[in-house]
């Protein structure tokens, strides 16, 4: 469409339909997903003025509920997409070029003749960028060159996967624009894993990556890493009277890499000192027989977080059969079993080289002061610093989310819905 058709689609309804599914029933936040396009759509003019044909995107955010830390040992997970995006404008350019322009950042120009890995550019966007498209050029589509304007509401580090869903868009557009959409949702997930793994050097499993792709409320399991199951939790939270509600700590900014790596290394010593690459492969009740023997070649610490994965596997299951039956009691109590896990034995609440800094416990400690037994709270995603998620009485959401904006500063606390689809193009009368 031009950008004149997409203002009177906006201005007519054309999109309401779509939109509600994006963002919700309430009116007052269709109104501002109109005005933020609107204003998406007035930067993306300014800045390729030439633009012809545009087309429109949206890929969401994700939260892990359930399964903290078990994917890397081809676990269980329990994960949603979630109502917070990134919007892109695109339209095809002549100069076999890439160019994305995201809000707040440089522009990332990448020339599809020099897609070669570049070790200075790793850990970069423009990495991504050029590992998708090598990735696709690989498989034998045509890419070209297009602009993208982007303008995200994902903030970074609180574990809501901004990373993956910028991955997940530069695919969706690249499929849309040279494969005619034919790409599934799965195969544009393992693409964007391919280049964070690869080009942007950060070895993740796919969990985040198919969450943003497929959306909705699923359960994964990565017994098949390069292949994993993936089965959808029926259960509506929107209906269940709890909100969804995810508070960014604001840590500080140190590293955690190592930490975070250490988890996944001591995991899997463990697994090799049973004789098995990883802990979805090993037996539990071996683990615990021979725990004597373990201690002698494996650290206490090691051993803590397989008894986590082992425990976190079976919740995860558990958790989805609970939603599945409309059994929140059962669900939050798992929930909250996972959060006692993760803090005793996955020991991943705050990073012993700031022990002073201790943001997430302090969060959680809140949480369950406010929620007095009800609902549900635990450290979100991989720790160390960041996010805590809860599950929150919708009648108290609001006091709550005033409550952690005190402590840790203003929009720390967002209050959430579960959106039921992934990465997708925005189109008139959908």
């Amino acid at each position: 469409m031009l950008i004149q058709e997409f203002i009177n689609g906006i201005s007519n309804g054309s999109f309401d339909t779509q939109m509600r599914t994006l963002y919700g029933k309430s009116e007052k936040e269709l109104l501002r997903q109109k005005v933020r396009y609107m204003s998406c759509a007035e930067k993306f003019s300014k800045l390729y003025p030439e633009n012809g044909e545009v087309f429109i995107f949206s890929s969401p955010a994700r939260t892990e509920v359930g399964g903290n830390h078990t994917d890397r040992q081809h676990g269980c997970v329990l994960v949603s997409a979630v109502n917070l995006d990134i919007i892109a404008f695109a339209s095809p350019n002549d100069d076999n070029v890439i160019r994305v322009r995201s809000e707040g950042y440089r522009s990332d120009e990448i020339s599809l003749d020099k897609l070669d890995i570049d070790d200075s550019e790793k850990g970069t966007s423009a990495s991504l960028i050029r590992g998708i498209a090598s990735a696709f050029i690989q498989s034998g589509i045509d890419v070209k060159g297009f602009n993208v304007y982007a303008v995200s509401e994902i903030n970074s580090g609180c574990g809501l996967s901004s990373s993956s869903a910028f991955e997940v868009l530069i695919t969706l557009i690249i499929d849309n624009l040279f494969n005619n959409g034919e790409s599934s949702a799965e195969e544009r997930a393992r693409i964007a894993q391919f280049a964070e793994n690869v080009y942007f050097g950060k070895p993740t499993s796919l969990m985040n990556q198919m969450v943003c792709s497929v959306g909705g409320f699923v359960c994964i399991d990565f017994y098949n890493p390069s292949n994993p199951s993936i089965e959808p939790v029926r259960f509506d939270f929107s209906e269940s009277g709890y909100s969804l509600c995810i508070t960014d700590t604001k840590s500080t900014d140190t590293d955690f890499s190592e930490e975070y790596i250490s988890i996944s290394e001591e995991m899997r010593s463990v697994a090799t000192a049973l004789g098995r690459e990883t802990l979805r492969d090993a037996d539990e009740d071996e683990f615990y027989f021979r725990l004597p023997e373990l201690r002698r070649s494996c650290s206490d610490r090691a051993i803590l977080r397989t008894a986590h994965f082992f425990a976190e596997n079976r919740r995860v299951t558990a958790q989805a059969e609970a939603l599945e039956v409309g059994d929140t009691e059962e669900f939050f109590r798992l929930m909250n079993e996972s959060g006692e896990s993760s803090a005793i034995m996955l020991q991943n609440l705050y990073s012993s080289k700031n022990p002073e800094n201790q943001q997430i416990p302090l969060a959680i400690m809140l949480s369950k002061r406010r929620l007095g037994g009800s609902g549900a709270v635990r450290v979100h995603g991989n720790g160390f610093a960041g996010a805590v998620q809860a599950f929150v009485p919708t009648y108290l959401a609001e006091y709550y989310a005033d409550e952690m904006n005190a402590v840790f500063g203003e929009n720390s606390c967002q209050i959430l819905n579960i959106r039921p689809v992934g990465a997708v193009e925005i189109k008139s009368g959908e």
